[in-house]
């Protein structure tokens, strides 16, 4: 369409960037409008560069009148009884235009005399705005919005009147640069009376900002001010600019209606210690103070294993690895499906409601309600899939290598030793004892130690030394299962911040960028 400036092609990018970004994600009525405003702009280009003006007006106003004065014909026929135009009449000048009219969905069709001055015009005669049929009403207000140029015809008597003003003026207050004002029948008053009218509807249109808007006094049927109105429309027609001013109006009362949901953005988002609450009331459901508490456990049992009395180390073997009850993979790069954790409970599950809830009010910062709810929205979704998430990555944490260190290894060989040197004098004094039942216990000699038998401190001394080895060794094995524990402690709450900061605060950190996105669009096409 010839006239559409670059900066009304930006402006509606603009506007279809700031719907494409809030599709799905804001509930309000003013996206539907922008919607059909979008599709609006791409038919209307698509149908040429015609100068469609409407006349719209109430019962009486006269405006069929005047629209067959401008046809030059009885196109339209007035009537006295409500309703009058009940179906919208058209007069081509020019070059048909039955797309064009087809598209508005206007059957009755005249085609004016070829005039070059008025060449490209689509003139209107609407139904009457105030109509006891609700069917011609609605017609009135679905043309309004598609017409390029809109002529509202007033009458000396209901000039002032509420409905038009209220429901169609003020509303239109953006669009003054396409709008004009006709005051019909001006022949009815005498001059005192026709200035102070006219005068007192300039105060009203003014307050109502539509100061930019003409206003003509007009005489329909004395011929009175058409001539005047005539070549205004054809000033407009020449301009071939009323398609594109029309939509760059609407573009801008669009955006205006849709940047009252940008907010200020004054500096919100979820912090440091909103992440950290919510990694702990995470990390809480999760179980990780039971997983640390099992590896603690699982790290102790087993050095305590590698370093305690040999021969009762299969003891052990009755009870299980407290890894193994929670069904976690013990080896260095082992993973398993599920855990056996046991559900978080009310408390659990009341802690991480409230983090998350201090995390969307801390995101929530600075946005429009309508925004907000979109945050809860998203965040209601995410919950569902925390409980699962988490399990998943508790079960995937790698909890460590359960290697047996060198040095355990070197205690339970030890151990080992002291335990063969206490067999063996076990074995001597059985030895000795099977002697003396046969009276041969002179024949062998019994070596002796500071006056004790050689075969009871073999005996004593080991089992004594491996004790005392035990009990120096466990507060070793303490440390090195509390550090254990600690590593794997760092390292499920890692996983578990990952999960918050995936299911939880990356979709609340786009629904931010996306309100930016939003907003920057929106402050675009309002330019």
């Amino acid at each position: 369409m010839r006239g559409r400036t670059p900066p009304l092609a930006d402006r509606l990018g603009a506007l279809r960037e700031a719907v494409e970004v809030s599709d799905g994600r804001l509930e309000v009525p003013e996206l539907a409008a922008a919607r059909t405003l979008l599709a609006k702009a791409g038919a209307r280009e698509a149908l040429g560069d015609a100068t469609v003006v409407a006349l719209a007006g109430a019962t009486g106003s006269g405006k069929s009148t005047l629209f067959n004065a401008l046809s030059g014909a009885e196109v339209s026929t007035p009537g006295i009884r409500r309703p009058t135009t009940g179906v919208a009449h058209a007069t081509v000048w020019g070059e048909p235009q039955d797309r064009l009219l087809d598209w508005l969905q206007v059957p009755r069709r005249h085609r004016h005399a070829p005039e070059p001055a008025l060449d490209g015009l689509v003139l209107l005669d609407l139904p009457d705005h105030d109509s006891v049929r609700l069917e011609h009403r609605l017609e009135v207000d679905r043309l309004v919005q598609l017409v390029d140029v809109l002529v509202w015809v007033l009458d000396p008597e209901k000039y002032a009147d509420a409905a038009v003003h209220e429901r169609y003026l003020v509303p239109l207050a953006g669009h003054a640069g396409v709008l004009l004002v006709v005051l019909n029948q001006i022949d009815r008053l005498d001059a005192a009376a026709a200035r102070a009218c006219l005068t007192d509807l300039r105060g009203l249109l003014d307050r109502e900002g539509l100061a930019d808007t003409p206003l003509l006094a007009v005489s329909a049927r004395a011929g009175t001010g058409v001539g005047e109105l005539r070549a205004d429309l054809a000033r407009r027609v020449t301009a071939r600019r009323a398609a594109t001013d029309r939509l760059a109006a609407d573009v801008r009362g669009v955006a205006t209606a849709l940047a009252a949901h940008c907010g200020g953005d004054a500096g919100g988002g979820v912090g440091r210690a909103e992440r950290e609450q919510l990694t702990d009331a995470l990390a809480e459901a999760a179980g990780v103070p039971a997983v640390t508490a099992a590896v603690e456990r699982s790290v102790r049992r087993s050095g305590t294993a590698a370093t305690g009395w040999p021969l009762v180390r299969w003891t052990r073997k009755l009870r299980p690895d407290p890894l193994d009850r929670l069904h976690l993979g013990q080896g260095e790069g082992e993973v398993v499906a599920r855990t056996s954790l046991p559900a978080a409970g009310a408390v659990q599950r009341a802690g991480v409601t409230r983090a998350v809830r201090a995390a969307r009010e801390a995101a929530g910062k600075g946005l429009p309600q309508a925004w907000r709810d979109e945050l809860r929205r998203t965040v209601e979704v995410s919950e569902e899939l925390l409980a699962d998430r988490l399990d998943r990555a508790v079960a995937g944490t790698d909890l460590g290598p359960q290697r047996t260190p060198l040095w355990q290894r070197g205690v339970g060989g030890l151990q080992w030793l002291l335990a063969l040197v206490a067999l063996a004098g076990a074995l001597w004094l059985l030895a000795l004892v099977v002697l003396g039942f046969f009276q041969l216990d002179d024949v062998v000699p019994l070596p002796r130690v500071e006056g004790l038998p050689l075969p009871t401190l073999l005996l004593v001394g080991g089992l004594l030394a491996g004790a005392l080895l035990a009990l120096v060794a466990r507060p070793l094995v303490g440390v090195r299962a509390r550090r254990r524990a600690r590593r794997a402690e760092q390292r499920l709450y890692a996983a578990v911040d990952v999960v918050g900061q995936e299911e939880v605060l990356a979709p609340m950190a786009e629904v931010r960028e996306d309100h930016a996105r939003y907003c920057a669009a929106v402050t675009r096409a309002r330019k």
